[in-house]
């Protein structure tokens, strides 16, 4: 086992200034308890700061408050207005983007490389997108000359007050796809994000101010799951919206029931299949189904998890999958490298869950390569792939979120769509064939969110993302993500008299 690169990101970070309080009505504040939480970097498990404040009760019920209070300004002020403060937020989080992806390397070990290329490109790019959106809310109206007598006015009014509860995995992505669409619209927000991720969060709080968000409008909190679940109970709390595990998304989609039946948004698991026809060009389908499993160490709601191969190709991609794999080893390192492009496991805890799955599946299916610790300290685990795995193989059926894929073999088109679908999840899919009609024929018969067409694990801030089944409720981005964040008011006018 090789000795760990050194963790520079760790050592760079300047702990005094770190941003440990709630930002809440515009201001940072002490949390209500003395309790504080700690982020350890994963990298080499050495302790970045115990001193991270946890909203209890109180906070909560503070930051409700203020975004009440402020929602009725909001929800008034110009579009254009809005969209100006949306746009400046972008640019400050641009402006401000190497702090912040030194924030994200300390706590999760993820690279600069990848958050420049990837999570600061989407979340400037969605702030941006729902800017172009305000003042677009149009309704719609309907004759009277139906033989009613009633004009018809339908049009969409803001919600109120909305949480966000994020994962750790894309804080200021996931926050993005949250936050943008809502204030767009006109709502006030309570931000949430992992405790295993709060630094690159609440480091926000400043930008809002500066880009003319008034207080109340965007809060900031960090907290453990406690935290979530009294955002999840508020009573005054009219939207709730979660990214994270199913077992944890039924518990809020729960609390929210037994409380004011808030509306509730959840981007939840995902184990999704890409599919490998004969004609599929072959240095695509490799390139893409690699990084798809890769990238973030699979740490990916749409990870490219399962992986079926025509019998014909199989051996074929099961070299060059293999090949590619070892390849990879390579690019695991020092976040703050230019040549590290995949992170560790997000902390201990993640490291043991996902290495118990591999252990499970060393019973269940045939492993090909990887599966072990990279380094001697850190969470590091080493791209595994296991082929031909049994029909109920835990490994294939459960999401892992590490760096694990599956590949099986298939003889025909309606066999390989059968094990597709044969999942509780439904958020993304691949096909990879250059038979244009074939590739469309099998996209409708997919029960999941996205079908992705010679591509696999990638979103577009211009079209919904989300899942069926036990993948969610709900969409994020495109029209219908702004649209989770209003209601239909209708009007009648009796033109009658």
């Amino acid at each position: 086992m090789a000795n760990i690169p050194s963790a520079k990101a760790t050592q760079t970070i300047d702990r005094s200034s770190l941003e440990t309080k709630l930002f809440i009505n515009g201001q940072y504040v002490e949390a209500k308890t003395p309790a504080r939480m700690s982020c350890y970097s994963p990298e080499d498990d050495t302790i970045v700061t115990d001193s991270v404040h946890k909203a209890v009760q109180d906070d909560v019920d503070a930051s409700v408050s203020a975004a009440r209070a402020a929602f009725s300004a909001w929800s008034n002020t110009p579009p254009s207005k809005r969209a100006e403060i949306l746009v400046k937020f972008a640019d400050l989080i641009e402006a401000h983007a190497d702090q912040i992806a030194l924030l994200e390397a300390v706590c999760t070990g993820k690279p600069l490389q990848v958050f420049h290329g990837f999570e600061k490109v989407l979340t400037t790019t969605v702030y941006r997108y729902y800017a172009g959106w305000c003042g677009k809310l149009g309704g719609e109206s309907f004759p009277s000359n139906d033989g009613t007598g009633l004009l018809k006015i339908v049009h969409r009014e803001p919600l109120g007050v909305c949480a966000a509860v994020i994962s750790y995995n894309g804080p200021i992505g996931l926050m993005a796809l949250k936050a943008a669409p809502c204030l767009a619209a006109g709502n006030t927000i309570i931000i949430k994000a992992s405790e295993k991720t709060p630094l690159s969060s609440l480091y926000l709080g400043n930008l809002a101010n500066e880009a003319g968000f008034p207080p109340g409008v965007i809060n900031f909190i960090s907290g453990d799951g406690e935290t979530g679940g009294l955002l999840a109970a508020h009573m005054d709390i009219d939207k709730i919206s979660f990214t994270g595990s199913v077992g944890v998304g039924k518990k809020i989609a729960q609390a929210a029931a037994q409380s004011n039946l808030k509306r509730v948004s959840l981007e939840l698991g995902g184990k999704s299949p890409s599919i490998i026809f004969p004609d599929a060009n072959m240095d695509v389908a490799i390139q893409w189904c690699v990084q798809g499993i890769v990238g973030l160490s699979g740490q990916a709601c749409f990870a490219s998890s399962r992986i079926y191969v025509h019998n014909d190709i199989k051996q074929q991609v099961i070299e060059r999958m293999q090949a590619a794999f070892q390849q990879v080893d390579g690019q695991y390192g020092d976040a703050i490298s230019e040549t590290t492009l995949h992170p560790p496991m997000v902390d201990r805890a993640h490291f043991d869950r996902v290495s118990s799955f591999i252990e499970s599946g060393k019973n269940e299916a045939t492993l090909l390569t990887g599966g072990d610790q990279m380094f001697n300290k850190g969470c590091w685990i080493r791209p595994t792939i296991f082929t031909d795995p049994s029909p109920n193989a835990t490994v294939h059926k459960e999401e892992i979120f590490g760096p694990v894929v599956v590949i099986s073999g298939f003889s025909d088109e309606d066999e390989v769509v059968s094990c597709a679908n044969n999942s509780p999840y439904g958020l993304h899919s691949a096909v990879f064939t250059q038979d244009i009609n074939r590739a469309m024929r099998v996209a409708s018969k997919i029960t999941t969110g996205t079908v992705c067409i010679n591509c696999c694990a990638t979103i577009d801030p211009s079209v919904p993302f989300g899942g069926r089944g036990q993948s969610g409720w709900g969409r994020e981005l495109g029209k219908q993500g702004i649209d989770e964040y209003t209601e239909a008011k209708t009007v009648l006018i009796n033109m009658m008299y």
